[in-house]
């Protein structure tokens, strides 16, 4: 399993760690500030995150997500300390919209899996945040601030990360290179459009998806944006209206 994470070094005190051997590619972050270190998301849960997240930080992590789907929240079992959005609390106590078996298909569809894995143990993370979350709060790690962003759309309670001092914008499932997916009756289309005028306008300077290529730039959060004032103003920014290819990205409704 030594091989099922890969480790990438952002700056000195921030590491992209992603799971490549899945079809999602996801891509969690860990920030270490002064006192404490920060991992927004926590992948799969097909291994333990936790052990290479010790190799990177010896200080006390907290964990949030993004937003409460089974690809953010895999490693939430290893962080007692955990933050969530007030509007996903329900998925974290038995009210997710999806059955296990399903989320089961998900995780190892398309996954070159380690070997002996069963997925019939796997489980969807449920707890209780040590914080509830909302737009406008600020997690402070000593001499490092984040800042959250409700930026729902994908999800109720999805958040972006914002980290004025360097510019750094942690996006989750809102923006990234592949198929956007706000097709879910959970999703909400209109405010996926609410939630991209609300990051378009800072002045980002590296963009950190959750999703696939790494190689993305601020310009898309322009492009995205607009495309989706576009899809609006034709009246298919909507549930059923189908899916549209920008390129190097697309949006399915």
């Amino acid at each position: 399993m030594s091989d099922w994470f890969t480790i990438d070094r952002i700056d000195a005190d921030t590491y992209i760690i992603s799971e490549y051997r899945h079809w999602e590619e996801t891509h969690c972050y860990l920030l270490e500030g002064e006192n404490r270190a920060l991992l927004i998301d926590t992948g799969l849960g097909i291994c333990d995150i936790s052990l290479e997240v010790k190799k990177l930080t010896d200080k006390p992590v907290t964990a949030v997500a993004t937003h409460i789907h089974w690809d953010h929240i895999g490693g939430h079992q290893y962080y007692p300390d955990f933050y969530a959005h007030e509007a996903e609390l329900n998925w974290l106590s038995g009210e997710f919209p999806l059955s296990i078996e399903t989320i089961r298909s998900m995780v190892i569809d398309r996954c070159n899996l380690p070997e002996g894995y069963d997925v019939n143990a796997y489980q969807l993370f449920q707890g209780t945040p040590t914080r509830v979350l909302h737009d406008g709060d600020t997690i402070d790690l000593g001499g490092r601030t984040v800042k959250v962003l409700h930026t729902h759309g994908h999800s109720p309670g999805h958040m972006c990360f914002w980290e004025a001092a360097t510019g750094y914008l942690f996006t989750g499932d809102l923006v990234y290179k592949d198929t956007l997916f706000a097709y879910y009756p959970s999703t909400d289309p209109q405010a996926y459009l609410n939630s991209l005028e609300k990051i378009a306008v800072l002045p980002v300077k590296r963009v950190f998806p959750a999703h696939h290529t790494l190689n993305i730039q601020p310009e898309i959060l322009i492009r995205m944006r607009d495309a989706f004032r576009q899809l609006d103003n034709e009246g298919k920014l909507h549930h059923g209206s189908g899916t549209f290819n920008y390129g190097d990205w697309a949006v399915w409704l």
